[in-house]
Formats: C-alpha cells, sequence, structure tokens
C-alpha cells in the first residue's frame, strides 16, 4: 500500500493477535468492500496464545498449527498483512498511522488490537539479567520456541509466578524431566483468580508431579555464573538460593497502551471502549487484551485477558465499524490444561458470600461455585465439561439457586435449571 492511499475506504488494524486476526476476516464477513489491512510486531500471521503454554511448548503443535487462519484466507478476503512492522504514532486529526518503515496509512476505521506484553520484574538490575539466555518471559511464540531449545530432561528450571501460565509450563516441564521449581510471592497460587480450595488441590497435584512450590516466596535477585553469560541461581527474599539452568518468568499482563496514550485517547488500565468497542474517537475502535470495557451483566467496567473476550469484541467492532451497531456484553470465562485436568472458569468470584464445593477433589473431577445472595457469580469446573456449560447459563440468566441442592453431586444440575 502507498502511502498517497485513500483513507476514505481503509479499514486499519493494529496488532496481529487473536482479536486481530478474527477482526480483519470479520469485518469482511459484514460487507466492508473497501482495503483492509492488519499491522503486526511479530513476523507470524495471527495465531493462538493458549497453546504456547501448553501443546506448542510439549512439541506437540507446530508453530503453523498455531495460525488461527492460512495465508490463503487472508488472500481471499483481499486483508494486505504486513508483519515485523510496528505502529508509532496515531495521527487522529489526519487519519494516519505512521509506521515502524517510515510509511504512513491512511485509514477511515482503525481498530487498535495491540494486547499486551509480559509484565516485567521489578529488580534491581533485571535489565542485564534480562539479556542472558537462560532467562525468559513467556509471551510470544518465538519466546517459546528459544525456550523449548533448552527443555532437557534433568535440567533445573524456575518459574517465577504460580498463575495460569505458570502451572501450565510447570506441568509440561516435569512431564519432560526437568526439576521443576515454581516460586509464588502471594500465600497460595491461582490466588488471583480461584478460591483457597482451588488453590490447594492444584497445589497438591503439581507437588504428587514432582514440582517444587513455594509460596509466600518472593524474588530478591539472581546470581550468574563464573563467566557472566548465564543465570545460574535465583535469590529469594529470605536468603535462599535456588539453582537453575533455566528461569521462566510469568507475572502477568502489562496492556499495550502507549500508541493510545500517545494519542489523546482515554486510557485507564487499559483503552477504554464503549459496548461498541469504540475508544473516545468515534473513528478508533479497541478489541481485546488492551481494552477497558464494560460488562453489563457485572454492572462495571473491566479488562479481560481472555481468548473469547477477544474473539467476541473483535466481532462486536467489526459490525460497529460496518454501520451494524452491536453490543458486546458477554459472560467471561477462561480455562487452563495442567496434566490431565481440564479447568474451566465462568464469570468473576470477586465479592461472593457463599462457596459450594461439588464433588470430591481427591477424585480429580469436581466443580466450585461462588454465590452471591443466592445468585451464582462465578464457577471453576475441573475436568466437569458438561457442568461448566451449565454453569455459563445460571451466571449468564443470574438464576437463582441453592447452595445445598449444588453441593449435592446426586441431584444433576441440570435439573436445578427452571422449567422451560
Amino acid at each position: 500500500m502507498s502511502t498517497a492511499a485513500s483513507p476514505e475506504d481503509i479499514a486499519l488494524i493494529v496488532g496481529a493477535g487473536h482479536a486481530a486476526g478474527e477482526c480483519a476476516t470479520s469485518i469482511r464477513d459484514q460487507g466492508w468492500t473497501g482495503c483492509i489491512v492488519l499491522v503486526g510486531e511479530e513476523p507470524h500471521l495471527p495465531y493462538q496464545r493458549p497453546p504456547l503454554s501448553k501443546a506448542f511448548l510439549s512439541g506437540e503443535l507446530s508453530a503453523e498449527q498455531l495460525y488461527l487462519k492460512p495465508q490463503a484466507t487472508y488472500e481471499k478476503a483481499r486483508i494486505e498483512f504486513i508483519p515485523n512492522t510496528r505502529a508509532e504514532r496515531i495521527g487522529r486529526a489526519e487519519h494516519t498511522v505512521a509506521l515502524s518503515d517510515g510509511r504512513e496509512i491512511g485509514y477511515s476505521k482503525l481498530v487498535i488490537a495491540t494486547g499486551g506484553h509480559a509484565r516485567r520484574l521489578a529488580l534491581p538490575g533485571i535489565e542485564a539479567i534480562e539479556k542472558q539466555p537462560n532467562f525468559h518471559y513467556l509471551r510470544t511464540l518465538d519466546h517459546v520456541a528459544r525456550i523449548r531449545t533448552q527443555f532437557h530432561a534433568g535440567a533445573r528450571l524456575v518459574i517465577i509466578g504460580g498463575g495460569y501460565i505458570g502451572l501450565e509450563v510447570a506441568a509440561i516441564a516435569v512431564r519432560r524431566g526437568l526439576h521443576v521449581t515454581v516460586l509464588e510471592a502471594l500465600p497460595r497460587v491461582l490466588a488471583r483468580v480461584t478460591a483457597p480450595e482451588l488453590s490447594a488441590f492444584y497445589e497438591r497435584v503439581h507437588r504428587e508431579a514432582g514440582v517444587d512450590v513455594r509460596t509466600s516466596t518472593a524474588v530478591s535477585g539472581f546470581e550468574l555464573d563464573a563467566s557472566g553469560d548465564a543465570v545460574a541461581a535465583v535469590v529469594c527474599g529470605d536468603g535462599s538460593r535456588i539453582p537453575a539452568d533455566l528461569v521462566i518468568v510469568g507475572v502477568g499482563l502489562q496492556p499495550a497502551t502507549d500508541l493510545a496514550v500517545a494519542a489523546g485517547l482515554a486510557v485507564d488500565n487499559g483503552i477504554v471502549v464503549d459496548e461498541h468497542t469504540r475508544t473516545s474517537d468515534p473513528d478508533i475502535f479497541a478489541i481485546g487484551d488492551c481494552t477497558n470495557h464494560p460488562n453489563g451483566l457485572l454492572g462495571r467496567r473491566l479488562r479481560l485477558e481472555s481468548v473469547p473476550n477477544a474473539m467476541e469484541q473483535a466481532r462486536t467492532a467489526a459490525a460497529t465499524l460496518c454501520g451494524k451497531e452491536r453490543v458486546y456484553n458477554s459472560v467471561p470465562w477462561f480455562w487452563s490444561d495442567q496434566y490431565d485436568l481440564k479447568l474451566k472458569m465462568v464469570g468473576l468470584s470477586q465479592g461472593y458470600d457463599e462457596f459450594v464445593l461439588r464433588g470430591a477433589p481427591e477424585s480429580r473431577s469436581f466443580s466450585a461455585f461462588y454465590l452471591k445472595d443466592g445468585v451464582m457469580l462465578a464457577a471453576d469446573t475441573v475436568s466437569r465439561p458438561q457442568e461448566f456449560m451449565l454453569a455459563k447459563r445460571f451466571v449468564g440468566e443470574k438464576i437463582p439457586v441453592r447452595a445445598t441442592e449444588l453441593a449435592d453431586d446426586s441431584i444433576p444440575l441440570k435439573s436445578l435449571l427452571p422449567a422451560a
């Protein structure tokens, strides 16, 4: 595309992740007849991120198998993909975006789908540590490709962070024969997303698999080897030293909002959008992990890091910018694969006043429900896919339910739904 291209019929998408890839093809499906341009910082077509810490890390999937759609799909939809290129500045008055390769592209509608960056450790001298070849953050396909080359049986792996990513990596690594230590600064793993009972279950599962899980353990620094060319140990706040051949950090995501901030768009823990995914500029939309959006079901604004959110926001933006106003108002849900366990979660549990366990954790198949005033706020299901699907209805429709009946595993969950 030339820099002189007319912006009147150009839909420009900045970012090339899950949300961006879905949005690009959805825009065409919604009837957009003009140009569609997709600009991404990575060399890859839009790909799935969840398998990075699961099947791709384990070697079960290739890079090509991660792609959301093949190259031919974008070509058929007449979508121009510009890889290895960063969007550096939005000219709102001129309706242009300046790119790192020196080009400037005009747009009639702009979609920001920049996602986020792996949150860095806030430690003195961390910049030098981050340059070491055996120190890794886990966010992109290329990050994981490098990590895979260092996954050797017998290697000592230290994972910093006991959230989804850290525990998923631990499950793969210990099965590959690595000696794995997980360090979590909070008193329990998965503390930000689930109840103590679920945390205790997953800690036990990992310890039984051979993972050394250490909670309430903050990292204070690192030691390099004698050559200064690799991390040799992780130093904890209590002074303990954990030898390491490989370090992986998974401590959360930082939304990529710099472009929006510089353009003067409203930003508050993400790019602020309305229920149609519009930003404070009517010609600019934002979707995915980088957005702070309203949720009518929850009655508040939030920023979600989830594929279902990214996909639904992408479809909402595509319809709306094509003149078909659509409201985004989905029930949040998430999943995590660890060992043979499939954890599926729906809703957000903050503020619950009653916790109900259905089934025995010892069986490795059970559900947990979070209630407030007799209504289900959220549910965590472990290897119970049908109960997860039913829980989505309870949460989404705010169906009243009795805790005693929920807890009784002999009562089919479906029978607690209201009669049609």
